[in-house]
């Protein structure tokens, strides 16, 4: 026989427990109204997910677990949904909380149904699964959830099962009867937890004034292979405690702090283990219990099988309640349980008796005095505290010495306060006390949390500050680099046209690939919904604008190095006019003298007479050569500039034009009352347009176009007009005369609208037609000019291409080789550099075409 061993401290209540064990079990009626609380288990409130007004079955899901510490929660009858919202419910605090209310219709139609073949065959954590979503909790009290503790054995070796049977506070027969008639089903559950956790014993303990389940407990176990031991203890209050048992049976002590996991050994109900059982092998989620209903107030105590969210006034009916006899309603037994003023209220998974007492029972608490130090309370302690030391921590407030003194490890079973002669309720001070200490917690962590919070942000604050000044001591860099180069190129400009012109390009192509830099970093930001964005934004104008500086300087460098070509040899114009107006004014002079000699019989008028007829032949001399050198300069400096002029000209007519055009696309399509005004508008810009490009075409024919020979001679090329932009210009017009043709397919045949349609499609395939005629032009007078040279223009782009793809793969077959650490890297790098030279040849000739 197995060692029995004892606990400190312990009371000796009186019983009361002969009077519900006289008659069977019985099923409670179904209630009208059931009432089922989300939350009726440690841990985390089910979800759920029925919604008013849902037909619902027994047995169906309801509300569904959530989080690590959570149960699934049940229908216990079948009937309609017809609220979900906060009710009363068992809690001593007497304060409502969720609850869903199903209007039964008396059917008590199960949902289909069925538990697992072989539950030996299902994997550990898949039955675990199974059965936190059956809703099963721990049925002794506290409603832990059952999962959480069969899944100890992955980080817990578990040495020893303990079934607890010893239902030691007074009153309450609900597992003695359970175990009297359902040994089987305990048996059952027992084999399945073994099967989860693999401990190396279980003992099942039982306190000595159960007899009859004794008996019948030990005839179910030989049908059993397990190795199971039923330990008798002697009746005291509280054996039936989680610790106190384990230290009954084992001898071990759990640490302050721990659980019994941590020592090897877990613990669980009797009942407990009758409901996995039913879940397992018969698919029967946890929606009734045993509940005790008992007290002198009712003529019949008994044991009844109550479905969960049953009102408590329906079990006292059934047991007949005497209401003139009635002084006080009581959840649960006399030492844990607490008073009830509500009978309205549920039953729920961890409700275990109802004791309807009468005042000789139960008599009002006599009034508390002052606390004598007699020691009593810390003798009945069975968890070895000091419980007046508590009581003046917890009555003065000094939480922090209540919890040194280990607070949180009273079971609060009520020793003390039945054993105290001065009548203080110490167990109410200790929930106080427990109570301010959880809300202090609480709001230290919610402090602690706003910290992090606030810490992390005057962190991201700081970083940004940081990251704004980098960027702006780069800018700062950037522009420094940008107006050194400035500075050297205009003084390189001053010596060296050629290479002022080739450094312009190069910073004109720098800033291009900054500002497509700053173009992808602004979409991208864009995409992402990032915080940069007015940064980048900022960042991309300030590129954009740069680049187009930098091409300004560039086009006017290159315009300027014309013009100077030409008018390389001319004459000087400005002097040439300053020498004839100088003539004319000692002309003027030497009239006016001679004048007045003549007016007064002055001496010397021959003389002055001689002077002016000289002076008069300077004048005419000068006025001629200025005359002649201004006719040479307007014939020359008229061939080599009317085309840049006309192009210009023809160029902004072009834009004008297309911004109309769009503006009058968009008042169409939004039905503009304006848009007969603009339409009017749009053909004159289309006049003005064809005149400035016939003007153009004409200037062409007149001229001859020649490009830079080998030998360095030059004349004045014509300008060419920009491909790219006609090429955009004939897209542009094909877009919109296809969305025109899409429109008018859309359209009713017979509406206005299509007629309008029809005229905008006539005119937008004109405008195309016009447009792709002026690029084929372009395109023909380029061919002829390239043929004049003896080169093949379409050849000579496949060519380079072929020439820029050829570069591209040797490129690629350096980084390969790279990476591979091949050793043929110098004969590849030497035919990059032929292959990069034949390509920037070929683009260069080609260049001058384009």
């Amino acid at each position: 026989m197995s060692k029995i061993f004892a606990f400190h401290g312990g009371i000796h209540p009186p019983e009361n427990k002969k009077q519900s064990t006289r008659s069977p079990i019985r099923p409670a009626p179904v209630p009208a109204q059931l009432t089922i609380p989300i939350q009726q288990h440690i841990g985390a409130p089910a979800k759920p997910c029925v919604k008013t007004g849902d037909y619902v079955q027994k047995g169906q899901l309801i509300a569904k677990a959530q989080g690590r510490i959570s149960v699934s929660i049940h229908a216990s009858s079948s009937g309609t949904v017809t609220d979900i919202s906060p009710k009363a419910v068992p809690h001593p605090s007497g304060l409502n909380a969720p609850c869903i209310s199903i209007q039964t219709d008396g059917k008590d139609e199960w949902i289909d149904h069925q538990g697992l073949d072989d539950y030996r065959s299902v994997p550990k954590q898949t039955l675990i699964e199974y059965i936190r979503d059956h809703g099963i909790a721990g049925m002794g009290g506290a409603g832990f959830p059952t999962d959480v503790k069969l899944h100890l054995g992955d980080d817990h070796i578990v040495n020893t099962l303990i079934i607890n049977a010893a239902e030691c506070e007074p009153y309450i027969t609900a597992d003695d009867m359970l175990i009297r008639e359902r040994a089987e089903q305990i048996v059952g559950g027992i084999e399945i937890i073994n099967y989860l956790l693999k401990p190396t014993h279980i003992l099942i303990g039982i306190e000595d004034n159960k007899a009859h389940a004794i008996r019948v407990l030990e005839d179910a176990l030989r049908h059993t292979e397990l190795n199971i031991d039923i330990i008798v203890v002697p009746t005291k209050y509280p054996s039936g405690g989680e610790k106190q048992l384990i230290r009954l049976l084992t001898g071990v002590e759990v640490p302050s702090g721990h659980i019994p996991a941590d020592v090897g050994i877990v613990c669980q109900n009797i009942g407990t283990a009758a409901a996995i059982n039913q879940a397992v092998n018969y698919g029967t989620p946890l929606i009734s219990r045993i509940v005790t209903v008992t007290g002198g107030a009712v003529s019949k105590p008994q044991n009844l099988e109550v479905l969960i969210g049953t009102p408590i006034n329906t079990l006292l009916e059934t047991a007949r309640i005497n209401h003139d006899q009635l002084s006080r309603l009581v959840m649960g037994g006399p030492m844990m349980g607490y008073t009830i003023e509500n009978d309205s209220i549920p039953i729920i998974k961890t409700s275990n008796c109802i004791i309807a007492a009468t005042a000789e029972e139960m008599p009002p608490a006599p009034p508390a005095q002052a606390c004598i130090r007699c020691g009593l309370c810390e003798q009945a302690c069975p968890a070895e505290l000091l419980p007046q030391q508590l009581y003046w921590f917890a009555k003065s407030k000094e939480f922090e010495k209540a919890k040194h003194h280990n607070l949180f490890d009273c079971i609060e079973c009520g020793a003390c306060s039945y054993v105290c002669p001065s009548n203080i309720p110490l167990v109410q001070y200790y929930r106080f006390a427990k109570n301010e200490i959880r809300a202090e917690e609480a709001e230290q962590r919610k402090a602690d949390q706003a910290r992090l919070r606030f810490e992390a942000r005057q962190a991201r604050l700081e970083q940004d500050k940081v990251d704004k000044e980098t960027r702006r001591k780069e800018r700062a860099a950037q522009a420094a680099a940008a107006q050194a180069i400035k500075k050297t190129t205009l003084e390189t400009a001053q010596t060296n046209p050629e290479d002022q012109i080739k450094q312009l390009k190069t910073a004109a192509a720098v800033t291009r690939t900054k500002l497509k830099k700053a173009l992808s970093a602004l979409e991208k930001a864009k995409a992402e919904s990032s915080d940069d964005i007015a940064q980048l934004d900022l960042q991309y104008k300030q590129a954009e604008h740069a680049a187009e500086e930098a091409q300004t300087a560039l086009e006017a460098a290159e315009k300027g190095a014309l013009v100077s070509a030409a008018t390389s040899n001319a004459p000087d114009i400005k002097q040439l006019k300053t020498q004839a107006a100088v003539a004319r004014t000692k002309l003027k002079k030497a009239q006016q003298a001679l004048k007045m000699a003549e007016e007064k019989g002055h001496d010397g008028v021959e003389t002055l007479r001689a002077t002016v007829a000289e002076l008069e032949t300077k004048a005419a001399n000068a006025q001629q050569a200025f005359a002649d050198a201004e006719a040479s300069n307007s014939s020359s400096g008229a061939a080599s500039q009317s085309s840049a002029m006309l192009q210009e000209a023809a160029d902004k007519a072009l834009q004008t034009l297309q911004k109309a055009e769009a503006a009058l696309a968009t008042a169409i399509e939004n039905n503009s009352p304006a848009a007969d005004k603009m339409q009017a508008g749009v053909e004159k810009l289309k006049s003005k347009y064809t005149e400035a490009l016939s003007a153009l075409q004409d200037n062409a024919k007149t001229q001859q176009p020649s490009i830079q020979q080998a030998t360095g001679q030059q004349a004045i090329e014509r300008k060419p007009i920009d491909l790219k932009a006609l090429k955009q210009n004939v897209s542009i017009m094909r877009t919109k005369l296809k969305k025109a043709e899409k429109l008018l397919e859309a359209t009713d045949e017979n509406s206005a609208e299509a007629s309008e349609l029809q005229q905008e499609i006539t005119r937008l395939t004109q405008l195309h037609q016009e447009a792709k005629a002026q690029l084929d032009a372009e395109e023909a007078i380029r061919i002829k000019a390239a043929a004049a040279q003896g080169i093949d223009l379409k050849q000579l782009k496949i060519d380079a291409a072929l020439a820029r793809a050829a570069a591209t793969k040797l490129q690629r077959s350096i980084k390969k080789e790279q990476e591979s650490e091949q050793n043929n890297l110098d004969a590849l790098q030497a035919e990059l550099i032929t292959a990069q030279q034949q390509a920037d040849k070929l683009t260069h000739t080609l260049s001058q075409f384009e």
